[in-house]
């Protein structure tokens, strides 16, 4: 009996042991496919093609900012000459439609500003300080506009571009009843029509 109880105990632990071995299959592996060099190379080109596009953006970006701060500069300069030109009168001696030194060199500055605007015309203003009649401040005014006209003419603006208007007395740019005044109301003031 001791065999046979052996045996059947054997058999007894055996058959589900094998049972057990037999129902665990095995999964079969599967193993990646190797990394070959071309997959790394394309890869890696892949990645300096994205690299240099991204660079390509940034300097399409900053060469777009570059040309608009000159854009916005351009713009200033222009309104400062704008400015310059509508804002700097020439001034007269006493009694004289004359032009002074210092008069000629500011309207060869507005005469080069106006040869770089061809589609601008222009309204030169006579002006006299209070002393004298009103007839006799609307010609003095009239002859002072047309002497900064002829100058402007001479340094070859067209004629059709330029129109005179004396306002004697009647507009001082200081209210003043004083010499400083006086020199500052004899002038020719320029408008952009």
């Amino acid at each position: 009996m001791t065999n046979r109880f052996w045996r059947g105990l054997a058999l007894l632990l055996v058959i589900p042991g094998l049972m057990f071995a037999a129902s665990c299959a095995k999964k079969p592996v599967v193993s990646e496919p190797a990394v070959t060099p071309a997959v790394e190379e394309e890869a890696e080109a892949k990645r300096l093609a994205a690299e240099e596009e991204a660079r390509a953006a940034e300097r399409a970006l900053e060469e777009q900012r570059l040309r608009e701060q000159a854009r916005e500069r351009r713009e200033r300069e222009e309104m400062a000459e704008r400015e310059r030109f509508l804002n700097e009168n020439i001034r007269f001696e006493f009694d004289r439609s004359r032009l002074l030194a210092e008069a000629k060199k500011i309207l060869r500055r507005k005469a080069r500003w106006l040869r770089a605007h061809p589609d601008v015309s222009v309204v030169v203003e006579g002006h006299c300080d209070e002393r004298g009649t009103n007839e006799y401040n609307m010609a003095l005014g009239d002859r002072r506009a047309r002497s900064a006209k002829s100058f402007l003419v001479d340094m070859g603006i067209a004629r059709g571009r330029l129109t005179t208007i004396s306002y004697g007395e009647e507009k001082p740019l200081d209210p003043r009843h004083n010499e400083e005044a006086w020199a500052k109301n004899r002038r020719a003031h320029f408008v952009i029509d």
